[in-house]
């Protein structure tokens, strides 16, 4: 698990600033402050560098780094409101963290989300202040008439970067359902949108990926962001070390709290590294709070029970958990965030299996069959195309109207003037006003896109096991805008007089369906299962076809009255997107966040 002499190497460094995590945000984030010489950066990762994994560069492989040794492999507590299941929670413990492991869409989040982080007093956290940012990442291919016009790409160039170090191109390759995507969605009524990155995500469009035209490789921050960096010699970094905690100590003028350095395990050795500067915290979701309460610093009653003594007492660590939801399976994957700012909200999905036409291609069929794999390997080695460059989707964001009944509708609103009176006597007014603007995406006035359709040509359930020799397609539905809230914390102390550390697994509790929110995400979540299975019985897609398998048609055929409600509690599951644990404070500060806009802890 490395050498010594690589972590005395590192140790002999007098650093300005530690990064911790060196993910999909704290690579960029060294990268950009070795910039500048008189700056000595230096990077702890836990996992390993795997520039050569196949696994991770080689975009029609996504998701076979799940549950692996890449993956932290995490796990919730059993959640009531999913009949007391417990999720997998898969990721990214390798440089370049989740983003090595995703499925590599390349999308932003709607206008409207960004502008709500600003409105609730993180100043330059609108989109106008962040999209200077988002086109700086960013070097866009430009795909040719003939490709835009057979699928479907459509984008705005005003609204892409053409200089940054992430790639992004419209796949080499999509499934074979994806031609059929927009003309099916037109015939229900949804029109493409001409430009998903430009602000809106509404309709049916065909996503953009992660992928180095050049290479077809996945370009993700590991290559973007540190390699080219790499040879700065302000720029140190040290994989597979594991940070124990930030060293906290009083300012001898301000009593503030000071971060003097940091202490982390490589191989079975301790070691404390010293900086003068700032240490900067980029574990993601699960690992940023966890970090933060082993270092002292959270509710004083989670740290108390964990043996460690409160340097900064905030409760407002680990909590504001909230979560996009999807199915668990062994070929999913999902972005890690870094240390979260404000909730722009995460997901709730599930996933309805189809039958397909035989003659269909699919990535399952290669992974049950080692010639046709073989096959697909020499093709992408010797031209770089073929279904080894298929990383693509097409997907549509719809509002809740588009495919609900007015009941449906009313009972909605019922619920979430329930909510909201529950939450005037129990929460700080920045969780008031967060819980009305999540509120207003229901309007018909400001349609945003509450649920995920997307279709791909596999069986993507644990579920449903596929019969040898068949094909399936699986409908994705992920819900956009939760109010489910849950929470990350450390666990109380396994042994009297023995702190917690980070060996020991988080508790992580998102709360799926639970409280007055949760009942809102769940009739949110059945009401869209019909427009689900809707699309899927609509040509040109039901032409590929042949019947649905699970959850499988009534015995009468009949799908009007069909109830989705126990389907539903019981196969949803997470679609990776956790954010909101280390939350801004805004305009309430520490009573209402960790950080400021600034992302400086509190304290």
């Amino acid at each position: 698990m490395g050498s010594t002499k690589e972590t005395e190497a590192f140790l002999f460094h007098k650093f300005t600033h530690i990064v911790i995590g060196g993910g999909t945000a704290g690579l960029v984030v060294a990268a950009r402050l070795s910039e500048d010489p008189s700056i000595t950066v230096g990077v702890l990762e836990a996992g390993s560098a795997a520039f050569d994994e196949t696994r991770i560069t080689v975009p029609g492989r996504l998701g076979e780094t799940l549950f692996t040794e890449y993956d932290w492999q995490f796990e919730t507590t059993s959640q009531p409101g999913l009949g007391g299941r417990k999720l997998p929670w898969n990721r990214g413990k390798v440089l370049g963290g989740s983003s090595a492991m995703n499925f590599m869409m390349w999308c932003r989040g709607n206008k409207g989300d960004y502008d709500a982080w600003e409105e609730l007093g993180n100043k330059g956290w609108g989109w106008d202040g962040l999209l200077p940012y988002f086109k700086k990442s960013e070097t866009f291919q430009v795909p040719t008439k003939e490709y835009q016009e057979k699928h479907q790409a459509h984008y705005d160039q005003d609204y892409h970067g053409t200089s940054g170090p992430l790639h992004t191109i419209y796949s080499a390759e999509y499934g074979a359902s994806s031609q059929y995507w927009h003309e099916t969605l037109k015939n229900l009524g949804v029109e493409s949108n001409p430009s998903h990155m430009s602000g809106s995500s509404v309709g049916a469009w065909t996503a953009l990926t992660a992928v180095d035209p050049s290479t077809q490789k996945r370009c993700y921050s590991a290559p973007a962001y540190y390699l080219p960096a790499s040879h700065r010699e302000n720029l140190v970094l040290l994989t597979n070390a594991t940070v124990r905690k930030v060293i906290l100590e009083k300012d001898g003028t301000t009593d503030d709290q000071v971060a003097r350095g940091v202490r982390f395990i490589r191989g079975s050795k301790e070691y404390t590294v010293n900086v003068s500067g700032e240490v900067i915290v980029c574990g993601g979701t699960v690992n940023s709070p966890q970090l933060l309460e082993l270092s002292g610093i959270g509710n004083p009653a989670v740290l108390s029970a964990a043996g460690i003594e409160c340097k900064i007492a905030n409760p407002n660590v680990g909590e504001n958990l909230q979560e996009h939801m999807c199915k668990p399976s062994p070929f999913l994957g999902g972005i890690a965030a870094s240390l979260n700012v404000e909730t722009i909200n995460a997901h709730t999905a599930t996933m309805i299996i189809y039958e397909l036409d035989p003659s269909i291609g699919t990535p399952e069929a290669l992974r049950s069959d080692p010639l046709l794999a073989a096959a697909a390997d020499e093709q992408y080695e010797t031209s770089k195309s073929g279904p080894r460059t298929a990383a693509g989707y097409s997907v549509a964001y719809l509002p809740f109207s588009h495919y609900t009944t007015p009941k449906e509708i009313s009972q909605l609103a019922s619920q979430l003037s329930s909510t909201s009176q529950s939450s005037k006597a129990n929460q700080p007014s920045t969780s008031r006003l967060r819980d009305q603007i999540l509120s207003s995406r229901f309007s018909s006035s400001s349609p945003s896109g509450q649920i995920e359709f997307l279709f791909d040509v596999s069986n993507y359930s644990p579920f449903f096991k596929s019969e040898p020799g068949k094909r399936y397609g699986t409908m994705m539905l992920m819900l956009q805008y939760p109010f489910s809230v849950g929470n990350i914390h450390i666990p109380a102390s396994p042994f009297p007089n023995e702190p917690t550390n980070s060996d020991d697994k988080p508790v992580i509790n998102p709360k799926y369906y639970e409280g007055p929110g949760g009942e809102v995400d769940f009739l949110t979540m059945a009401a869209a299962q019909k427009f689900g299975h809707l699309i899927c019985d609509t040509r040109p897609l039901k032409d590929i076809i042949v019947k649905r398998v699970f959850p499988p048609l009534p015995d009468d055929g009949g799908v009007e009255d069909e109830s989705w409600d126990d389907w539903v509690r019981d196969t949803t599951a997470t679609d990776w997107h956790p954010v909101g644990t280390c939350a801004m404070g805004g305009d309430e500060g520490m009573d209402g966040g960790v950080v400021d806009e600034r992302l400086r802890v509190y304290g």
